[in-house]
């Protein structure tokens, strides 16, 4: 039997793929219920080839948006790279889509057997014994299992139990998130498209989720833990950006501020194992990447993936090992050179610079980097 802990993205693809493939599993949650909150998620090629897999792709599609074009702008939407995506739904089969994450989680769950699913279930330690593991919980209750898969985020108890020297890093930026519907009139040019505004320490983005709403992102320079002033979210991100465009503001005043989601951006730092014995990581857990290039999702997606065919095709004994020397490569390099395009789209300097190279980088040099992150074999 195993047990996953975590009932996000990861946790959820990692049952359902379990579910596929016969392997026992049954799967913990902390939330007493599971209920549409969260915002937008980026799925691209990579991620919906393991959906198709699934043989739930066509839900996904159905409930979310393809992003034809990918436009990367200065503050007043003049465009550095805009580039249409005809040539990787060729090549891979997909254009990437943008769904809001409550969606993508209601699909996932519909293909679960409820009573593999337990709610509730804050994980507070656990006991590695001969037989297996002991799971201890916040309730006061305690399970063995044979296996244990921790997918249970980027602050993982169970990450920082197994290895206690891992640690995470603060990338000094903080990102508000909305979903929000916007007049046809106005929408109409940002359908099918992912929009990324880069101005002077600042950026903004904008997807079509749905036919009628929009996820937008804002992220600004920020102390870590701060704490946003109740009912002036919206009056401090309108004066942030107050040199964007004005679908900036029209996004943020359109958007109800109990909704705007606020998270400090990190990143797990590399670890040279994300096993011990018979627990495994995945995911955010394993390997928390910045947003920065919108495969947080998608690699925890991959890990789903890759773990369940480690585990059948080879049996349990070495599946974590197999699985890890499958994932780490790829993660590794994605993490890296997420960092990085952060940290150029907050350049407080020579963004003159920066802007002139995103202009004329060679369009090969994108494709060859799409190969490796949207081939999934």
């Amino acid at each position: 039997m195993y047990s996953i802990i975590g009932g996000g993205i990861g946790g959820l693809t990692t049952a359902l793929a379990f579910e596929k493939m016969g392997v026992e599993y049954q799967l913990f949650e902390k939330a007493e219920r599971l209920r549409p909150i969260g915002s937008g998620i980026l799925l691209t090629p990579n991620a919906l080839k393991v959906f198709e897999w699934l043989g739930i792709l066509d839900d996904i599609v159905r409930s979310g948006s393809p992003m034809k074009r990918i436009t990367l702008t200065k503050p007043d939407l003049s465009p550095l790279f805009d580039y249409q995506q005809d040539d990787v739904k060729e090549k891979y089969g997909h254009y990437s889509l943008s769904i809001h994450r409550w969606e993508l989680q209601r699909i996932l769950l519909q293909g679960l057997s409820n009573e593999k699913i337990h709610l509730g279930k804050s994980l507070s330690g656990f006991e590695q014994e001969d037989d297996g593991v002991r799971m201890l919980f916040e309730d006061g209750t305690a399970t063995m299992t044979s296996f244990l898969i921790g997918a249970d985020g980027i602050h993982s108890r169970i990450r920082q139990r197994l290895f206690p020297t891992s640690g995470t890093r603060y990338s000094g930026q903080t990102c508000w998130r909305g979903i929000c519907a916007l007049d046809q009139n106005i929408s109409e040019a940002y359908r099918y498209r992912g929009i990324e505004m880069w101005g002077e320490q600042l950026r903004f983005g904008i997807s079509q989720i749905e036919t009628d709403k929009f996820y937008w992102f804002a992220v600004i320079l920020s102390p870590p833990d701060e704490k946003d002033i109740q009912g002036r979210v919206k009056d401090r991100l309108s004066t942030s950006f107050k040199n964007f465009h004005p679908i900036v503001k029209t996004l943020i005043r359109a958007t109800d501020e109990q909704d705007i989601i606020r998270s400090d951006i990190y990143e797990v730092l590399t670890m040279t194992k994300w096993y011990h014995e018979n627990i495994c990581l995945l995911g955010d857990a394993a390997h928390a990447t910045t947003p920065n290039m919108g495969q947080g999702g998608a690699q925890a997606i991959e890990d789903a993936y890759f773990l369940t065919r480690a585990i059948k095709n080879g049996g349990p004994g070495s599946a974590f090992a197999r699985f890890q020397k499958l994932r780490a490569k790829k993660v590794a390099r994605i993490v890296k050179r997420s960092w990085i395009m952060g940290k150029a789209g907050h350049w407080k300097h020579f963004t003159g610079l920066r802007n002139l190279l995103l202009k004329t980088a060679p369009r090969a040099l994108l494709k060859s980097e799409w190969r490796s992150i949207y081939s999934l074999e």
